[in-house]
């Protein structure tokens, strides 16, 4: 499909999808940007060549989130009764989370400017976050009388623990880079002009490793958050044994061998 609301770009296994509505602040209620976010991962899906995915945005703003004049003209997915508002997130919002959540390349978010709300959310639902000195991060809902509806409360608590979610999420303070990073909100802090280059250089350290045993070893850290111990070791068997016979291990062990860089070729 060709894109309005979204820039999409695949280069040397690294795709970047770029948020491109400046003008409402990157806010992604919208069901095209919704349709662009969900059809640009399940290229990335599609594609064995592409072997991590970076989520950035068109200055200043990383997203807004939610777009507040919808809201308050009560249109859009805010329109009609509760029932319908309800099916209105569930239909249109929420499928961002389930795309991102599914994506099967890892995924960092450079976050340029502000992430306020479900843009907040949505660098949270990336794997890893690279963050501008510009970036500010808030989940704010309860600020606006509302709770995160796009799946806040299920990634907040697992990339900065419960007590720091729930304070963060209670008192909808909004935070800058440096106490994002010291918290382990964000991996990385840049200047801004050197975002992506950070963002990319981080990428670029993941890409050169073997496409499958990085999609497959992504699944088994999330599948980890929610299986025993003994259901996780039989899952990390199954995966090891497919491994052990991909032509990119027994390239790795000949490169080792070898004294040489490794040549994969995500077979």
């Amino acid at each position: 499909m060709g894109y309005q609301e979204i820039l999409f770009e695949n280069r040397d296994g690294v795709a970047i999808l770029t948020l491109n509505r400046p003008d409402v602040r990157n806010a992604i209620t919208g069901e095209a940007i919704i349709a662009e976010v969900e059809d640009a991962v399940a290229r990335v899906n599609a594609d064995m060549t592409c072997r991590v995915l970076i989520i950035t945005a068109a200055d200043p703003s990383f997203s807004a989130g939610g777009n507040v004049k919808d809201m308050a003209a009560k249109k859009g997915m805010f329109a009609g009764t509760p029932a319908q508002v309800m099916e209105g997130y569930r239909k249109n919002i929420q499928r961002i989370p389930l795309a991102v959540y599914n994506c099967a390349v890892p995924t960092i978010a450079a976050v340029n400017g502000p992430a306020i709300g479900a843009g907040c959310d949505l660098s949270l639902m990336c794997d890893m976050r690279v963050a501008s000195k510009k970036a500010k991060f808030g989940e704010t809902f309860v600020s606006v009388g509302l709770i995160p509806g796009d799946g806040g409360a299920y990634f907040l608590p697992r990339v900065v623990g419960m007590a720091r979610a729930c304070e963060l999420t209670f008192t909808g303070e909004v935070i800058d880079a440096q106490r994002a990073l010291e918290m382990g909100l964000v991996n990385y802090v840049a200047p801004h002009e050197a975002l992506l280059e950070k963002a990319r250089e981080l990428a670029d350290r993941i890409a050169e490793k073997p496409p499958e045993a990085l999609r497959m070893a992504k699944r088994l850290l999330y599948a980890g958050q929610d299986m025993t111990l003994r259901h996780l070791l039989d899952q990390s068997a199954a995966y090891q044994a497919l491994c052990h016979h991909t032509d990119d291990h027994m390239e790795a062990l000949n490169a080792m061998f070898e004294k040489r860089t490794p040549d994969f070729k995500g077979k």
